[in-house]
């Protein structure tokens, strides 16, 4: 007899299946190996005592703070360690149980595995002159071949933007912007590339919005997320796509010592209020985007991406752009142009934790490099 130790991330299913498990034992398997790590904020002590109890009489458990089993603090935080089964059963089993517990078993379901989605590249096409990565920066003809460039190297979805949303940047009137972008818009539609692949407009102005829907593109880039309720009766009108996206402050400021008690928390409540005003206006399809640069430290951003698995739970697509940004710089010296190698790690990061589109400046280095990456994820053994 050999043993040797296997990748956790290795598909179950495939894995049980190759070794000639049951059908019907790969369903009850597969559960029982992926574990979880759920932290809880503040729930009521006698609360914990009983979730453990109850964590612990079916092989999971819960860390709890050492003064929890005197109840000497009123509220505590804790960390439920289960697998996926574990997770189901005390779903069921906590939602009788009181001081909070029926609430909690109510989210805990939301945590439950789901089915992974294919990974799409998003394009960057940026028609203005102040954008922070000046590569990404074209205007007329030279706009329309640098799609037609993205497209043949495989990029899924183009997003064109007219104004810069870097720090510090200073907005144009929607009349400015639309003279940005209608030349481009224009070719686009006349060549019916959107055919192809999906056209997003990154833009928060309903004269440009409007425009953009009318003429092939059918995703709306909101760096507000629907603050404004033109962009929303706009959205919801065409029947489009909604990019949602956290930001803290203006572009002016965002970056002036932003400040969260808990990042994680703090994104999750707003994506929760934004999912809801979405729903009201009657929009079907919403991607969440945690706005990686706007308005969040380098600790921040680092991380939402480690833990980008956790906003899964509300059922919606997830985007990451960290593109070129700052932070690589923070965390390893270099100028714009010489962050992509970072941007690699921070993209293949995410999409590890649930990432399905992926914004890029960089189309063909990210299809290759999300090959390779899935290559490797389907091997067995």
């Amino acid at each position: 007899m050999k043993i040797y130790k296997l990748d956790s991330s290795t598909c179950k299913e495939e894995l049980f299946t190759k070794i000639g498990s049951s059908s019907a034992g790969v369903k009850i398997l597969k559960d029982k190996a992926n574990l979880n790590l759920i932290y809880i904020k503040d729930i009521k002590t006698p609360g914990a005592n009983i979730l453990k109890q109850d964590a612990l009489s079916i092989g999971a458990d819960l860390a709890v703070n050492h003064n929890t089993v005197t109840c000497k603090d009123k509220f505590s935080d804790a960390i439920l360690i289960a697998n996926d089964k574990q997770m189901k059963i005390l779903s069921k089993k906590e939602f009788a149980q009181p001081f909070g517990l029926k609430n909690f078993a109510d989210e805990l379901k939301e945590f439950l595995p789901q089915k992974s989605k294919k990974v799409k590249v998003m394009g960057v096409l940026n028609v203005n002159e102040d954008s922070f990565f000046k590569k990404s920066r074209f205007s007329g003809e030279e706009a329309f071949l640098h799609v037609e460039k993205m497209i043949k190297e495989g990029a899924s979805i183009i997003d064109l933007g007219g104004v810069s949303s870097r720090p510090g940047s200073i907005g144009v009137s929607d009349k400015e912007e639309l003279s940005r972008i209608k030349p481009i818009i224009d070719m686009i539609h006349d060549a019916k590339l959107y055919e192809k692949v999906t056209f997003s407009i990154d833009s928060y102005s309903p004269l440009c919005i409007e425009y953009a829907l009318k003429h092939g593109f059918s995703v709306v880039n909101d760096i507000t997320a629907l603050k404004y309720d033109g962009v929303a009766k706009l959205v919801a009108k065409h029947d489009a796509t909604v990019v949602l996206m956290h930001k803290l402050g203006s572009t002016k400021n965002m970056q002036k010592n932003p400040e969260y008690e808990n990042i994680i928390l703090e994104v999750d409540e707003f994506f929760k209020n934004r999912i809801e005003k979405a729903k009201n206006f009657g929009i079907k399809n919403i991607v969440l985007d945690v706005g990686v640069g706007f308005g969040k430290s380098l600790e921040h951003n680092l991380t939402l991406i480690k833990h980008h698995a956790h906003f899964l739970h509300f059922g919606h697509e997830l985007l990451i752009g960290a593109s070129r940004k700052s932070m690589i710089n923070t965390i390893s010296k270099s100028s714009v142009d010489d962050r992509l190698s970072g941007t690699l790690a921070l993209h293949l990061k995410a999409v590890q934790e649930g990432a399905s589109i992926v914004r890029v400046h960089d189309v063909k280095e990210h299809i290759q490099a999300f090959r390779v990456f899935e290559a490797i994820r389907k091997v067995i053994i």
